[in-house]
């Protein structure tokens, strides 16, 4: 671990928060300390917390984060509000406290934990945490920095389920369906039995099924010219799915249903199943379109 000068600067990068947390923790005592430049009490807290750190050394490492230029790390940690300390041991957060604190509190929380969870060194097992970060920038729609996290993740654990999911869920949402399927198809035979790795796979495929997203006033105005058109309807169905209105699409795809079940060798019908497969079984909203399937099904 550096310095506690090297330690107390910005980390900007998940990158950073790896190797200066995480990996750093395996073989000390870690304190986070996430602050903002506009916060009056991190002001006065900086000091206390660095001359303390600096008298556990090397037993005890500090890291800043400024939550402003790391609002991924800060929201994965739920920080509401700043000083914010986390305390980090074997890769993991062991306890927290916010708000500024007095010199002999912080030793009293340095020294429990020390004797709770002595650190015990270690070669680096767990990266759940920046997993973790990566999948939640990925379902904020932060798909361009999730991919980036997780195109890294993906070279130091290529075995890892989770991470190849995320990755092919990140690719299919930014137009490469195709390498989605690549990242998954590289994965190890027992990983690929993984529900989330099947679930990212559904999801490839419908994209590639459905086609590009295309021009949807287009679609509509040739449902609205043929409404008894089956390949207008389809189409249109397609071009919703690409174009991320499941909704709409489940509610095309159903209407076909309903008027012609058997139409295409049932193609409504395995669509909107891949449609289903895509967004994941368990998922309430597959529920309830399930159950106006069923209602259609056995009318």
């Amino acid at each position: 671990m550096a310095s506690i000068a090297t330690a107390a600067t910005e980390r900007s990068s998940l990158e950073g928060f790896r190797r200066d947390v995480i990996e750093a923790s395996m073989s000390a005592l870690v304190l986070v300390d996430f602050w903002a430049t506009w916060c009056g009490p991190c002001k006065t807290f900086t000091p206390i917390i660095e001359r303390v750190v600096a008298g556990y050394a090397p037993r005890v490492a500090l890291v800043k984060i400024d939550i402003d230029r790391n609002p991924t790390i800060a929201g994965q940690l739920r920080v509401q509000s700043v000083p914010t300390v986390y305390a980090f041991l074997a890769g993991q957060p062991v306890d927290a406290f916010a708000g500024a604190v007095g010199e002999r509190e912080l030793k009293a929380f340095i020294d429990r934990l020390l004797a709770a969870a002595p650190p015990v060194p270690g070669e680096v097992e767990d990266i759940g945490p920046l997993v973790e970060a990566a999948l939640a920038a990925l379902d904020e729609g932060a798909v361009a920095e999730a991919l980036e996290m997780l195109r890294e993740l993906s070279t130091e654990a290529p075995e890892r389920a989770d991470v190849a999911a995320g990755l092919a869920r990140g690719l299919t949402m930014s137009g490469d369906a195709e390498g989605a399927l690549a990242a998954l198809d590289a994965l190890p035979e027992a990983a690929k039995k993984d529900a989330a790795v099947g679930q990212a796979r559904a999801a490839a495929t419908l994209a590639l099924s459905a086609g590009p997203v295309g021009d949807l006033a287009a679609a509509r105005a040739a449902v609205a010219a043929r409404p008894d058109d089956p390949d207008a309807a389809f189409a249109l169905a397609n071009a919703l799915i690409a174009g991320g209105e499941r909704d709409a699409a489940s509610d095309a795809l159903l209407g076909m249903i309903a008027r012609d079940r058997e139409w295409n060798e049932a193609a409504a019908k395995a669509r909107l199943l891949q449609l289903f497969e895509a967004v994941g079984l368990a998922d309430p909203w597959v529920v309830g379109q399930r159950r106006r399937l069923s209602a259609i099904m056995f009318a």
